[in-house]
């Protein structure tokens, strides 16, 4: 190899490794300063003033009513949206049928609209303007600034989180399996737990974990339909902004890191699934 070749290849080598750690330099400064410093933020101002402040403001009634209708919340919107997930990637892989791209548009609706509109959607469908509102009250059945209503809001912010991560594995799988599976004489339902699920079940479940992950941070539906009402339609982001709002900060970040320690068991449940998913 010539001199020139080799004096070619050298600064190559050190341009290549010049761009590498740049690049590499770049991505660490950027999640240092959007994630990894907000965290420390969060958990060091929570302790500020000592963990018998802390265990005070995590174990506030309002906190715990917070934390249980946050939890309510998020579970209703996973179940709900785990059935309507299942189906919606169903009928758009397996099926063909007019309007099919119609309903594959709406479903990804939720993520291009604002969730304060959806929030204000939700208030004008339901609210006292709304032709339905005197049939609800006749029924006594309250939707706006209560608990319904941010189940609602919930999940509609979320829903197409789990037939988004199923639909690609579901048309990658293709039905020569099911069909052949049909004619050997199995049903529906036997199909789907023997041959599809197989196929699908960690991709499920990631959709499952970034559903409850959305659900539990959501924030701007459901401020405008709960009307902030204090231990009743209060969700953890809600209560974290009200008492941020009263300048009551330690236990505003306390109540933060709450949130923050489930997002850390969310996120690590994700890697679980993800490397499992890879490996299968």
């Amino acid at each position: 190899m010539s001199a020139v070749t080799q004096s070619g290849l050298h600064r190559d080598t050190k341009g290549s490794k010049l761009v590498r750690y740049s690049l590499i330099g770049i991505s660490l400064l950027f999640v240092f300063l959007m994630l990894i410093l907000p965290l420390i933020t969060v958990i060091t101002e929570a302790f500020k003033q000592g963990f018998a402040v802390y265990s005070k403001a995590v174990s506030d009634d309002y906190t715990i009513k917070a934390i249980l209708l946050t939890l309510e919340a998020s579970f209703f919107a996973v179940a709900i949206n785990t059935v309507f997930g299942l189906c919606a990637a169903w009928s758009l892989t397996k099926f063909k049928f007019k309007g099919k791209k119609i309903l594959a548009t709406l479903i990804d609706l939720p993520v291009t609209v604002s969730p304060i509109i959806a929030g204000l959607i939700f208030l004008l469908t339901f609210g006292r303007q709304s032709p339905i509102f005197p049939l609800l009250q006749d029924a006594d059945i309250k939707i706006v600034f209560a608990v319904p209503g941010i189940v609602l809001a919930t999940i509609f912010v979320t829903f197409p989180f789990i037939s988004r991560e199923l639909i690609p594995v579901l048309e990658s799988q293709g039905t020569d399996e099911e069909e052949a599976a049909a004619l050997m004489g199995a049903k529906g339902f036997t199909i789907f737990r023997r041959i599809t699920f197989p196929h699908i079940k960690w991709a499920f479940l990631y959709g499952v974990v970034l559903c409850a992950a959305r659900a539990m941070g959501e924030f701007g539906a459901v401020s405008v339909i709960s009307g902030h009402l204090r231990g009743k339609t209060n969700t953890l982001p809600l209560h974290v902004e009200i008492l941020f709002n009263e300048f009551q900060y330690v236990p505003a970040f306390a109540v933060a890191s709450i949130l923050v320690m489930l997002a850390i068991l969310i996120l690590v449940a994700r890697s679980v699934i993800e490397h499992k998913g890879r490996k299968k």
